[in-house]
Parts: C-alpha cells; structure tokens; sequence
C-alpha cells in the first residue's frame, strides 16, 4: 500500500507520521521525504504491507498533521488509464506492449485517435479504439471525445502523441490527470518539420518532455525529461528516430512515475521521489 502526504513543513513530522504507523501496525517497507525549504512544504512517499484498515488510518494521519494537509492512500497500486492519439505509433505502440505484458502499471481502457491510422495495432491488443474526426468545430469534437471517456473508469489520460490542441475548458475538467510528451525543440522550433528546422539549424542535442498538460500549452509541470548527442552527420530522418526513441523512452519513465505514486505537483513544478 501507498500513502503520500503533501503538507506544511515542521518540526517532528517524521517521528510522528512514523510513530503513528507503528501504533497502528503498519510495517514501514521504504519511506521517502523532502522538503522544500523556499515554500516550506514537506513531501512524503510510505509503502507500508499492510492494507486493510485505510479509512482509519486517514483520519488519524490528518489529526496529527498541519491543517490543510493532502494525505492519499492508495491500497490498489493499478492505475487506469485512456490513451489519446492522432497517427505517430511509437509511443502508443511501447504502451500496449507493456500493457499486454502487465508492465505498465496500469491498465489501458481504451484509445481515442482523432485519425483512425492506428486503429488496427489497437485491434491487434484487443483494446477499443474509437475514432473522433475533428470536423472544424473544437467543441463538438471534444464533446464527443468527454462522451467516450465518461464511458470508462479511468485514473490518468495520457496523449501518446496526440496532435490537438485541447481547449482550457476541457483541460480543466481533468485536473493534474493529463499526461503529455513532447519534442524538446520547442518553443524555438513550432510548427510543421521541427526536426528539419533543428537539423537546418545544425542542433547538437535531442531530447523530449514529459509533463502534465494545463491550460497554458506544453507549459504544465514537468516530470521527466531526457536528452541525447546529435552532430553532423545525423540527416533529418536519424534525428526523427532518435526523437521518436527519446520521446517514447521519456513517457514510459513519465508514466511509471506517476503511477508508483512518485510525483507531487505544486504551483507549477514537481517533486519526484525516485
């Protein structure tokens, strides 16, 4: 079982949260912490073997904890998740491949592409694929895709190379709970042919983001983040598949993260317990 906690720093908070565990039985299998000393917030990620007794146990840790503490207990370590994406595989690809074989820790719902090009590998994993065609109006297109996603319980949805811009409102419905990767090319290089921009500009390093999608485009929390050498002698298609590898590389930490419970978002930033 998972707990993490999200408060006001101070004095005595390990010995306390710890103290209570052991009151209450709860056997300690690994403990991270941190503080952030600027903001004064603490940051903590407890495993514990024992499961039973959850509800309880909130309320107590609350009592012991400054006001306005988040405490998340999480008995059932699999997360769901719904997969957006547009026509780019590799990503969608890694995530079925680790899904068939329980290694994603989680498990996929569905896929929603606004492009039906990835519909058969989709089929291939028995996983449903629904196809929402953008149309020229934004707002029919992302009804239909809340329509589609309401269906389904679901922990996370993850834009696997997803090509849409999402409005604000639709964000916002989701919270923290949008998971993105991208090129790291941006904002210097946007638009069409990034990679031909970056190989014309004669760019030495290639790398991708991963982080949570807000209202203020591919500016939300980041989580992880990876880098590689490129020189001259890439041509444009060796720097798209070093992309495609480092993008596809990048999520899969990303999402492990987040799913192991690993990652607490404030402001506008992360701390990752690794």
């Amino acid at each position: 079982m998972i707990i993490v906690i999200q408060c006001t720093d101070r004095i005595g908070l390990v010995a306390g949260i710890s103290g209570l565990l052991s009151q209450k039985q709860f056997n300690i299998i690994s403990m991270q912490e941190h503080v952030d000393n600027a903001e004064q917030l603490f940051f903590m990620r407890i495993e514990v073997d024992k499961t039973n007794g959850t509800a309880q146990l909130e309320k107590d840790m609350l009592q012991i904890l400054p006001e306005g503490a988040i405490v998340k207990i999480n008995p059932d370590t699999e997360k769901k998740v719904i997969v957006l994406v547009t026509k780019e595989y590799h990503c969608l690809a890694d995530i079925l491949v680790r899904n068939y074989f329980n290694t994603l820790g989680a498990t996929v719902q569905c896929v929603i592409g606004n492009h039906a090009t990835l519909q058969d590998i989709c089929r291939r994993f028995n996983i449903p694929f629904y196809p929402v065609l953008f149309e020229g109006d934004n707002r029919a297109f992302e009804d239909n895709l809340l329509e589609i996603i309401e269906q389904y319980e679901y922990d996370y949805i993850v834009l696997a190379k997803f090509m849409r811009i999402l409005s604000a409102d639709f964000v916002g419905h989701f919270g923290k709970r949008i998971i993105n990767i991208h090129h790291s090319f941006l904002p210097a290089f946007a638009g069409a042919s990034p990679y031909r921009q970056a190989h014309e500009r004669g760019v030495k390093l290639i790398g991708a983001t991963a982080h949570y999608v807000t209202d203020q485009l591919d500016e939300g929390p980041i989580i992880a983040q990876q880098i590689i050498p490129a020189n001259h002698s890439h041509t444009v298609q060796d720097m798209v598949k070093a992309g495609k590898e480092i993008e596809t590389a990048v999520l899969a930490k990303a999402l492990k993260l987040v799913f192991d419970d690993r990652v607490f978002v404030y402001k506008n930033k992360t701390v990752v317990l690794e």
